[in-house]
């Protein structure tokens, strides 16, 4: 091997050229590598949250379809803490007890839509702690890259001046510069290929459990007409 190539690849594994790199590109890196653990965490705990969330809500489906009254369903599935149709059911038969004729009869319209809007509420917050954090992820998947790319070009700016500096472009000069400055690109893709893929797994679940809470309160409504509590 030519001695000069291998003098200059002798120092360029990963590890060196971190060592070895600039206040700017040691910063960037610095930046890549708190997205990426952070994007872990996240993924980690949304994916501990929608598997109890839709293991919960299948145990709370069997009992709803299972029928029986709403009060017997509403004590059966109270320690289903991780569920948002249950956490919905109970929202529901709350605002059903608040109904003066609950037990005398058919619900009279006005409360139904109050208990449908009480519904469509709860609703809207459970599908809104399950996306809790999933923005980080999007966020993380876009601006990666481009962290990435501006310590790159940063760091090939930096290796063009020290060879226009010394007024000689030998490959034991550049290389080295040039390779520092791409660990900058591949930290950034590091970040965001997880983020990326992340974002797009829960984001399929959450559309997923969004249509199930739909069709439940649809179901839920259909079974409170005409019905006592």
């Amino acid at each position: 091997m030519n001695p000069i190539l291998a003098a200059a690849t002798g120092n360029l594994n990963v590890w060196s050229l971190v060592m070895q790199a600039g206040a700017m590109a040691k910063l960037v890196l610095l930046i890549l590598g708190v997205l990426s653990v952070a994007s872990w965490g996240v993924i980690a705990e949304r994916y501990r949250r929608f598997r109890r969330a839709e293991a919960e809500s299948r145990v709370f489906l069997d009992r709803f379809h299972e029928g029986g009254g709403l009060a017997a369903i509403q004590d059966e599935t109270k320690e289903l803490e991780w569920s948002p149709l249950a956490d919905i059911y109970r929202a529901g038969f709350r605002e059903i007890s608040l109904n003066p004729h609950s037990g005398e009869g058919p619900m009279s319209r006005e409360s139904l839509e109050a208990v449908d809007r009480m519904l469509r509420k709860n609703a809207t917050a459970q599908v809104t702690e399950l996306e809790r954090s999933l923005g980080f992820l999007a966020t993380t998947a876009s601006a990666a890259p481009f962290i990435g790319l501006f310590g790159t070009v940063w760091g090939i700016m930096n290796a063009f001046r020290t060879i226009g500096a010394s007024g000689t472009a030998s490959l034991a000069q550049y290389a080295p510069g040039i390779a520092e400055a791409l660990v900058a690109t591949a930290a950034g893709l590091f970040a965001a290929i997880p983020a990326v893929i992340g974002y797009n797994h829960f984001m399929g679940r959450l559309r997923s459990m969004d249509s199930l809470i739909e069709e439940f309160n649809a179901d839920l409504i259909h079974r409170i007409l005409g019905r006592r509590s």
